[in-house]
């Protein structure tokens, strides 16, 4: 086993990714005798010429890359990241294990489900004979599992230098790479699972210390990325097209305590951030209870906000104060509720999820039928139930276990309870307007989200990924509801523009004459860039008039008029404008007049110069 740091290429002077040029690859000894048959040579060549390539390694670079993640939206957000840095670099990335020469799993340590089907998936990569590169909060959290012996690793926070690890593993090395103090970049490349989706990471570890969870291992200590640079990325993937941004960490609601700042300020300045017709919307990630206490009137003014999803994921994980605390939740079931209601009554349809763990060591009936309570109140219409899994090396792994088939019944009961909601009932026949960004897995219907976060599902072309619409609720299920669409946004800002402006396109824009160019034109004939042309049909008088320096400035002075009175919007800008207009007015007829007087003058003095010399 050997570290990143400690591995040269070549001659063991270059650094790790150099590559030595091809002719370099091929050692000549110039000193050696040249008599042999060049035809003899020739032929020599040519049947070695398969052996030499299969001896030469594959260049870095090159081969094809199969990426596995596990767990939450912060590890698919580093899975993303991996797959930018891996494709930038010219690997290909594949869904299909069998045709990779090099396996990249993300793992999660959350549950026990998790890190087996991590260990199964290690186990037929092995036999496969792969080149195998662990990353995620598994290798971190337990670095010296047996399953990891002979297999490369990439920590949490050294996912900006997965190409190197990568590059190492296929050529033969081991490589462990877990230790860093500073957070990887936000700007490095990346490759989204859905193109219209940014998963943000704004920190990550937590201040929390739960007795069951093993995350905190893994992430370790709270980490917060700075305003500016979560702004900076924002701007970003804004550009990019990006139309939902997803904040995401161990705890949102603990982000800047390490830094001095807090997450209402942060959600202030990137929600100024987005475009003002709606079309990037902002989720904020899973908030627990101690850290949102302080702030829940900004919390709840932001969800207010028309470009953000009036949803919060705020676990509970018990309804029993006891359990709580030996959980070490930091927080009291009554604190939950205040959460809850306040956002409930402060933003107009708010929907929130929670997590209840089933059979935490110590919970009694008593205990568990307070959960089930506290669910059948408030009927929330997302409740993540899972049962207890013992993490090694938690304080919670060492406490006394309720039995399984106690944890099983009560995950069943809870389950039970919580299917029986109907909680999208009065949405039947209701029009609600959805944001569209992604294919349901029936690979049929579209999936969007109302500003509540309620999952609509919609019948329509690929095209409308990305876009807004305007739908009508026909069908209520369970877990989502279906809808008509009945227009987009860009249609409605179509039919507005037709609204706003009174005359047809086709009033609007016309020929001039004996010209292909066209203008602006009005009723009355105006002048237009075809040079003296006008648009549309002019009388004898006005073509005679045109010839004249006086009819000129009249139709000049008219004209200004027409324009001045266009621009004069509203009665009381009229009012205001009155003055100066009369005023403009006056002057124009004193020039008129002054004008036509020495028009006068001079034809006067012609006359007398001509009659002077005549005589």
């Amino acid at each position: 086993m050997e570290d990143i740091e400690d591995l040269l290429v070549g001659n063991g002077s270059s650094p790790p990714g150099f590559r030595l040029p091809m002719a370099a690859a091929i050692g000549i000894n110039p000193n050696k005798k040249r008599n042999v048959n060049q035809s003899n040579l020739r032929k020599s060549l040519m049947d070695n010429s398969s052996h030499l390539a299969s001896m030469t390694p594959a260049v870095p670079g090159t081969q094809t890359i199969y990426l596995k993640t596990f767990g939450c939206s912060h590890n698919q957000s580093d899975s993303e990241y991996m797959a930018g840095q891996l494709s930038a670099f010219g690997y290909l990335l594949t869904e299909n294990p069998e045709e990779a020469d090099l396996w990249l799993v993300n793992t999660c340590t959350v549950k026990s489900p998790s890190q087996s089907a991590m260990d199964t998936l290690i186990s037929k990569c092995k036999t496969a004979k792969k080149p195998l590169v662990v990353a995620g909060c598994v290798p971190q959290g337990s670095r010296n599992l047996k399953e990891l012996e002979g297999v490369s690793i990439v920590g949490v926070q050294q996912i900006d230098r997965v190409v190197e690890v990568v590059e190492e593993t296929l050529k033969g090395h081991e490589v462990r790479l877990l230790n860093r103090k500073t957070l990887p970049a936000l700007d490095l490349p990346k490759v989204r699972k859905n193109k219209f989706v940014e998963i943000l990471p704004i920190n990550v570890g937590c201040l929390g210390a739960c007795t069951y969870c093993k995350t905190k291992h893994a992430r370790g200590h709270l980490g917060s990325y700075t305003i500016d640079s979560l702004v900076g990325r924002v701007r970003n993937v804004i550009a990019d097209g990006v139309k939902e941004i997803w904040l995401s960490s161990e705890d949102t609601g603990a982000y800047g305590r390490d830094i001095g700042t807090d997450l209402p300020k942060l959600l202030r300045a990137i929600v100024a951030e987005l475009p003002l017709d709606g079309s990037t919307m902002l989720r904020i990630g899973m908030t627990n209870p101690p850290y949102i206490l302080e702030h829940l009137k900004d919390i709840a003014e932001i969800l207010c906000h028309p470009c953000v999803y009036s949803f919060l994921h705020v676990p509970v994980q018990s309804g029993s104060d006891a359990v709580l605390s030996a959980m070490n939740r930091e927080y009291t079931v009554s604190e939950f509720r205040r959460v809850a209601d306040t956002l409930i009554q402060l933003v107009p349809g708010m929907q929130i999820a929670t997590d209840i763990i089933c059979g935490f060591p110590g919970e009694t009936d008593e205990d568990f039928g307070e959960t089930v309570s506290l669910i059948k109140e408030y009927k929330l219409p997302q409740v993540h139930i899972s049962q207890f899994y013992p993490r090694p090396g938690t304080p919670a792994a060492r406490m006394k276990k309720v039995p399984s088939a106690v944890v099983k019944n009560r995950s069943r009961e809870l389950t039970t309870v919580f299917e029986s909601f109907t909680p999208y009932d009065t949405m039947g026949g209701k029009t609600e307007r959805i944001w569209i960004t992604d294919i349901a897995t029936d690979g049929i219907h579209l999936v969007g989200h109302t500003k509540g976060y309620i999952q609509v599902l919609v019948s329509g072309p690929e095209t409308m990924l990305g876009t807004i619409a305007v739908v009508k609720i026909t069908t209520v299920g369970r877990w989502s509801v279906f809808g008509e669409v009945i227009d987009t946004l860009d249609h409605i800002n179509k039919k507005k523009d037709l609204v706003q402006n009174k005359s047809k396109p086709e009033d609007r824009v016309k020929k001039c004459p004996n010209s292909e160019d066209t203008c602006s034109c009005n009723k009355e004939a105006e002048p237009c860039a075809c040079e003296n042309q006008s648009c549309g049909k002019t009388s004898l008088s006005e073509d005679t008039n045109r010839l004249s320096t006086f009819g000129w400035l009249l139709r000049q002075r008219k004209h200004l008029q027409k324009r001045m009175g266009k621009s004069m919007k509203t009665e009381e800008e009229q009012l205001k404008s009155g003055y100066e207009v009369k005023k403009c007015e006056q002057w124009g007829d004193f020039i008129d007049r002054a004008l036509l007087g020495g028009i006068l003058v001079s034809l006067l003095a012609i006359l007398a110069l001509a009659y002077y010399n005549l005589r």
